[in-house]
């Protein structure tokens, strides 16, 4: 409570105090006077109370907003640090159509290729090392299990990189698992 309502609280208190019949009965407001006063008391509760929900669902609403902002700030950012490789791109087809030399063409997509390698791991993006690696679920995503003479759970092949950012996988590699060898092998 504030204390701009402890002194109005206080200030009630003392009028009610006042008004409480004396001894001799005079100076008593009556009951319909006390009944209007806690009437009004009441509507003021009941006022600042919907004006407190209105502030905080205009709060809300507000927050809302500003996220919406922000995440949109995020985003052209991020498409910002991209609009170079695309402009590096245009101009290294827009040269390879005008000239027939294929190793300048390719010498500039290797550049292109590590500008962009540059802009993954200046944003904190690695790739996830998987062949041969034992399977793990949160990192792998299986798409073919074969048998092998590998042992069982073993990462053979990787159909799709995955990459992780700041230990959070962004997304799986997609891989081949072993099996592990088949009962007949076993034997033999």
């Amino acid at each position: 409570m504030s204390t701009k309502d402890k002194k109005s609280s206080e200030e009630d208190m003392k009028r009610e105090e006042e008004k409480q019949p004396s001894e001799d009965g005079k100076n008593s407001p009556s009951l319909e006077e006390q009944l209007a006063a806690k009437d009004e008391e009441i509507r003021s509760y009941i006022d600042r109370l919907q004006r407190m929900q209105a502030e905080f669902e205009n709060y809300k609403k507000r927050m809302l907003r500003e996220t919406g902002q922000l995440e949109e700030r995020i985003v052209d950012r991020e498409v910002l640090d991209f609009i170079p490789l695309y402009d590096n791109l245009q101009r290294a087809f827009a040269n390879y159509s005008d000239e027939t030399d294929a190793a300048s063409f390719v010498a500039g997509v290797e550049k292109i290729f590590a500008q962009f390698d540059q802009i993954l791991r200046a944003k904190g993006v690695a790739p996830i090392s998987s062949e041969g690696q034992v399977f793990d679920p949160t990192k792998h995503e299986a798409l073919l299990s074969v048998e092998s003479s590998e042992e069982k759970n073993t990462i053979l092949e990787e159909f799709e990189r995955g990459y992780a950012r700041n230990g959070r996988v962004l997304r799986p590699c997609k891989v081949k698992v072993s099996k592990g060898q088949t009962e007949k092998e076993e034997e033999s």
